[in-house]
Parts: C-alpha cells; structure tokens; sequence
C-alpha cells in the first residue's frame, strides 16, 4: 500500500477514535447522559444519508458506507465499554485529592486494546468503501476531509 494512503487511512482511523471518544463523553443535545440507542440510529441514519447525498452514491456505494458506518458504531460503543457514565468514569480520576494515576493507566489500557483489535476493521472497511468510489468521489471525499467544516457544515 502506498504511503500516502496509509497515513490517510491512519489519520481517519485517529479522526475516528477522537470523535468517537469524543461522543462517549459528551452529547450534542441538552439531555444528560450518553445518547439512547435510538439517538445514535437517527444520527448514524442522517450521516449516512448526507455523504449518500452529497457523494451521489449507488447502491453498492451505500452499502460499503453501511458496512464502515457498522464498524464505526461497534468501535464506538467497545470503546465506551459497559459503563452507563463515562464522563462520571473520566471525573473519578480526580475525585480525591490525588489524580488516580492507576486508574487512568487502566483505562488507557483497556481503551488502547479496543482501539488495536478493532481499527483494522475499520479500516478495512474504509479503503472499501473508498475504493468503490469513482475519482470525482474521492475527490469529493479528499476536499471535505481538507475543510473544517467537514460533512455537516452549512453549503
């Protein structure tokens, strides 16, 4: 595999994780708590319809943007674990009057595993969806991933 593509397929996967351990702690809606498993399925379903949308994507297209939205949304939820709070299990760590370093070397730990048994999946399934794509896609999927507005911005 070239270079260049598997730094891009490295950074997705870091991009990934980051936004994903991201929105393990946090909710863009003014409920507390993580979001329900019918939050996450109307969220993943209007993601998916977007890049579907701006990407003009067939069937097969659709498909593998499925197949890594699955991957994504597994990693996700192995990396929020069993926890019901994982903000709550963030705030331990400084809950006493030393930071718990054990424990957070224990969630690194066991975060760290998540992120090495599934990225390959992930990003397998990545490069498939992105290689089924024509070269205006990709090129399409190369300049939003350039902007900071990314996929949901305005425009």
């Amino acid at each position: 595999m070239k270079p260049w593509i598997k730094r891009s397929l490295m950074a997705f996967t870091g991009v990934t994780l980051a936004v994903g351990g991201l929105a393990a702690c946090g909710t863009r809606h003014h409920e507390r708590g993580p979001m329900s498993p019918e939050k996450i399925a109307e969220v993943r379903g209007k993601v998916v319809e977007r890049i579907t949308s701006k990407l003009d994507l067939n069937a097969e297209q659709q498909q593998k943007l499925n197949v890594l939205a699955d991957k994504v949304q597994a990693q996700r939820t192995a990396l929020i674990g069993q926890t019901p709070n994982p903000r709550a299990e963030f705030s331990a760590l400084v809950a006493g009057d030393k930071f718990d370093r054990a424990r957070a070397l224990n969630l690194l730990d066991e975060k760290t595993r998540v992120v090495q048994v599934s990225s390959p999946d992930v990003i397998n399934a990545m490069a498939d969806f992105y290689d089924s794509l024509n070269p205006t896609q990709q090129a399409e999927v190369r300049e939003r991933m350039g902007q900071r507005k990314g996929w949901f911005g305005r425009g």
